[in-house]
C-alpha cells in the first residue's frame, strides 16, 4: 500500500485526566440564552462564545493517502452592537498547488432571535457566503450572518479538508471575548506521531483513549485471457489500525484583553499548535521530523527553494564587479551591496523563507518576496568575500518560535559576521539600515543557518537606544497665547518610524494631523531634514502658535511646561499582566525646553526637580527645572533601557508611569507683579 508523504505537526501533553464533554447540538438554542442581557462573569463583554468544538479526523483517500478533516461548530451570543463583528466568520485556507489545495464548506449557519417570546431563526442564504483571494497562496471563505441584533445567538458549522496533514490548524481556546466552553478533539492513526505545544496560562483538561479502526484498500489488476481480451479485477484489503483520540476541554475562559506594548497577543492566548514529529508506516523504518532545531534547519536548507536558490550563481557577478570596483573597506562593501539590492529589487509584500520567483528571476524582474531578496543579498555578500549566513525569523504577526518546527518561521534575513559582532540586514524594507531591521522582524530570537548545516540562535532584539530629542523654546503673552519653535531629532528605530509615518503623505495632510493632535496649534515654517539620508537622524523643525496651551484664571497664568509633548494617560491599565512588556527597542526621549515669561509676570510656583528609577536599571525618568530672571529652563528625560521587560515588573512599570505622568502634567503658575 502507498501513503502520501506527510509534513509536520506538534503536541506536548501536559496532563491526562478523565473528562466529560458537554452535550451540544446545533439548533437547540434556548430561550434563556436569548434572554441573557450580559455575560454573567464579564459584564463589559460585547459577545461571548457559548460553545465551540473542533474535531480533527483522518480520512484515507485512494490514490492520495491520508488527509485531515477539521469540523468546527460554534454558538456565539451577541450582547452589544460593538459585538456585531462576531457575526462574521472568516476561514483562511491554502490554494497554492493542486496537490496541496484545501477546501472549506460552511453549513448550518443560523441567527436566532427572541420575537414575542418565541425563538425565531433566520438561515444564511447563498449571497451571505463569499470567497476572497488573499494572495496566490491563500484564500478565505467568509460568511456574514443575517438578521443580527443585540441579544442574537448565532450558530455555524464548517468543514476544512486538507492534504497538508504535516501542519494542522492551531486551535484557540481563548479569544478576545469570554469563552464558556471550548472542546478540541484529535483522532490520529497510529502511523503518525504528533507533538503539540500549548501556549497561554490556562491549560485544558486532557483525556486520551485508544480505538480500533480500519480502512479498506481497493486495488485493481489488468490481465489478458487466452483470446487476448483484457480483464480488470478488483481486490479489497482490510487494514486494521489503532487510533488515538485526544480530547481537550477548557471552560470559563476570560477574554484576552490587549494592552499597550504587547508583541502578539496570540503568543499568550490559551491554544494548541500541532506538527508531525514522526511517521511509522507498516513495514517501513520510522521517519522523524523536526525533533530538534538542527533537523528543522536541515529540512529547510534541503528545500530547493531555499538552499538551491541561496547557492545559485551566474546572474549578478558582472554587475557586482563594476559596483564594487575600488571599494575595499568592509563597511563600505556591506553598505554598497545592501543599498544596491534595496534599490533594484522591490519587495512584493509576501513573507516566506522559501523563494517565490527564485533569485535569478527576481533579479531580472526587479521584484520578489522576502526570501528572493534576502537570499540574493546573502549570496552577493558572500561573493564579495564576507562571512554571511541567512537567519530564519518568525515575524511578530506569526508569533514567537518557541519550539522546533518548520512552521515556526515565516521570514529570512541576512547576518554578516565581523570581528566585532553580527550585522543583521533586511533588504526588503526601504528604510532598513545595518542592524536596524523593520519592526515586523523584531521578534525575540532568530536562527542562523551555516553552510555546514549547523545552526544557532541569534538575538534579534536591539540593544542600542534609539533617541527622540526635542528642543523647544516658546513665550507666553499676557493673553495666554503661546508662540514658539520646536526641533525634533530622531535616530535609528525612532527615525525609521518617522520615515514610515511621513512616507507617501502629502505635507499639508501631515501638518493638519500634527496640528489637530497637538491642541489645535497653528504650524508655520515647517522643514524636514535627512528624510532620505537613512544613516543620519531625521530632523523636523517648525514654528507654532497656540491659544489653547495655557489657562488664565484671574491674575494668574497656568502652563503645562511640556505643552503638547506631555504624556496624558498611563498605558498600563489592567490590574495584573501575565505577558511581557515589549517595547521593540530601547529608547531615550529627551526634552530641552526654554520658556520666556511675559513682562509683568513672575513665577509663583513651578514643578520641583524629580527622579524616578526603575529596578535593575530598566528605566529612568528625570525632571529638572530652573528659573533665571524671566527665563525658565527644563530638561526632561524618559529612558527605557530594555527592549522587553518581564511581566514580573508590571506593577513597578505602572507606578513608574503614574509618577512620570503626574510630574509631566504639573503646572507652572505665573502671577502678575
Amino acid at each position: 500500500m502507498k501513503f502520501s508523504q506527510l509534513a509536520i505537526v506538534l503536541l506536548f501533553v501536559f496532563s491526562f485526566s478523565k473528562i466529560a464533554a458537554q452535550e451540544f447540538k446545533l439548533g437547540k438554542v434556548s430561550v434563556a440564552e436569548l434572554q441573557e442581557k450580559m455575560h454573567p462573569k464579564d459584564t463589559s463583554a460585547v459577545a461571548a462564545v457559548l460553545y465551540e468544538k473542533g474535531d480533527v479526523s483522518f480520512l484515507y483517500v485512494e490514490g492520495q493517502g491520508f488527509i485531515s478533516v477539521l469540523e468546527v461548530e460554534a454558538r456565539i451570543k451577541i450582547y452589544k452592537k460593538e459585538g456585531y463583528d462576531w457575526a462574521n466568520k472568516n476561514v483562511v485556507y491554502y490554494i497554492g498547488s493542486n496537490l496541496s489545495k484545501e477546501s472549506v464548506l460552511f453549513s448550518d449557519v443560523v441567527t436566532y432571535n427572541l420575537v414575542g417570546g418565541k425563538v425565531e431563526k433566520t438561515k444564511l442564504k447563498s449571497d451571505g457566503i463569499f470567497d476572497e483571494n488573499l494572495n496566490k497562496y491563500r484564500s478565505q471563505k467568509k460568511i456574514t450572518m443575517p438578521n443580527v441584533k443585540e441579544g442574537s445567538v448565532i450558530e455555524y458549522k464548517y468543514l476544512v479538508r486538507s492534504p497538508n496533514i504535516g501542519s494542522l490548524k492551531g486551535w484557540y481556546f481563548q479569544t478576545s471575548i469570554p469563552v464558556n466552553y471550548s472542546e478540541y478533539v484529535t483522532k490520529i492513526p497510529e502511523y503518525f506521531v504528533y507533538n503539540s505545544k500549548q501556549k497561554g496560562f490556562i491549560y485544558p483538561k486532557i483525556d486520551v483513549e485508544k480505538n480500533n479502526k480500519s480502512i479498506v484498500l481497493v486495488s485493481k489488476e489488468r490481465s489478458n485471457d487466452r483470446d487476448n481480451v483484457s480483464h480488470t479485477t478488483f481486490s479489497h484489503d482490510k487494514l486494521d489500525y489503532l487510533e488515538t483520540k485526544t480530547t481537550y476541554i477548557a471552560q470559563d475562559l476570560p477574554a484576552m484583553k490587549d494592552e499597550a506594548y504587547v508583541n502578539n497577543i496570540n503568543n499568550y492566548t490559551s491554544s494548541i499548535e500541532q506538527e508531525l514529529s514522526m511517521t511509522r508506516y507498516p513495514n517501513e523504518a520510522f521517519k522523524s521530523f523536526s525533533t530538534d532545531w538542527n533537523s528543522v534547519v536541515k529540512t529547510i536548507y534541503d528545500n530547493e527553494d531555499f538552499g538551491l536558490e541561496l547557492n545559485r550563481t551566474g546572474y549578478f557577478e558582472n554587475d557586482l564587479k563594476a559596483l564594487l570596483k575600488g571599494i575595499t573597506a568592509q563597511d563600505e562593501i556591506i553598505k554598497t551591496i545592501f543599498d544596491y539590492v534595496k534599490s533594484n529589487v522591490k519587495w512584493n509584500e509576501y513573507y516566506g523563507y522559501n523563494c517565490d520567483k527564485g533569485v535569478k528571476k527576481a533579479y531580472k524582474e526587479k521584484t520578489g518576496n522576502v526570501a528572493d531578496i534576502n537570499l540574493m543579498l546573502t549570496a552577493m555578500l558572500r561573493y564579495a568575500g564576507l562571512t554571511v549566513n541567512p537567519v530564519l525569523v518568525s515575524t511578530r504577526s506569526n508569533g514567537i518560535a518557541m519550539f522546533p518546527n518548520r512552521t515556526a518561521f515565516n521570514y529570512v534575513i541576512a547576518a554578516v559576521e565581523t570581528g566585532t559582532g553580527i550585522i543583521l540586514l533586511d533588504a526588503s524594507d526601504k528604510f532598513a539600515t545595518p542592524n536596524i531591521l523593520p519592526f515586523r522582524a523584531l521578534n525575540w530570537m532568530g536562527r542562523l543557518i551555516r553552510k555546514d548545516g549547523t545552526s544557532e540562535e541569534v538575538d534579534l532584539m536591539p540593544k542600542k537606544q534609539s533617541f527622540d530629542n526635542i528642543t523647544m523654546s516658546y513665550r507666553v503673552n499676557p493673553e495666554g497665547v503661546v508662540t514658539g519653535k520646536a526641533r525634533r531629532q530622531c535616530t535609528d528605530y525612532n527615525a525609521m518610524l518617522y520615515r514610515n509615518n511621513v512616507e507617501n503623505v502629502k505635507e499639508d495632510t501631515y501638518l493638519e494631523k500634527l496640528e489637530n493632535e497637538n491642541d489645535k496649534i497653528e504650524i508655520n515654517e515647517y522643514n524636514r531634514t535627512n528624510e532620505k539620508e537613512l544613516l543620519l537622524p531625521t530632523i523636523e523643525t517648525f514654528t507654532f502658535t497656540g491659544s489653547n496651551l495655557c489657562e488664565i484664571i484671574g491674575e494668574k497664568i497656568y502652563i503645562n511646561p511640556m505643552l503638547f509633548f506631555a504624556n496624558k494617560q498611563n498605558p498600563f491599565k489592567q490590574e495584573n499582566r501575565e505577558y511581557p512588556i515589549d517595547y521593540g527597542f530601547p529608547s531615550s526621549d529627551k526634552y530641552s525646553i526654554t520658556i520666556q515669561i511675559p513682562e509683568g509676570y513672575a513665577v509663583e510656583s513651578m514643578p520641583v526637580p524629580s527622579a524616578i528609577a526603575m529596578e535593575d536599571n530598566l528605566g529612568m525618568f528625570k525632571f529638572n527645572a530652573a528659573v533665571n530672571e524671566n527665563i525658565l529652563q527644563l530638561v526632561i528625560t524618559h529612558q527605557i533601557n530594555a527592549a522587553i521587560i518581564p511581566a514580573d515588573y508590571y506593577s513597578m512599570l505602572q507606578e513608574y508611569y503614574k509618577g512620570m505622568i503626574a510630574k509631566e502634567n504639573e503646572k507652572i503658575i505665573l502671577k502678575r507683579i
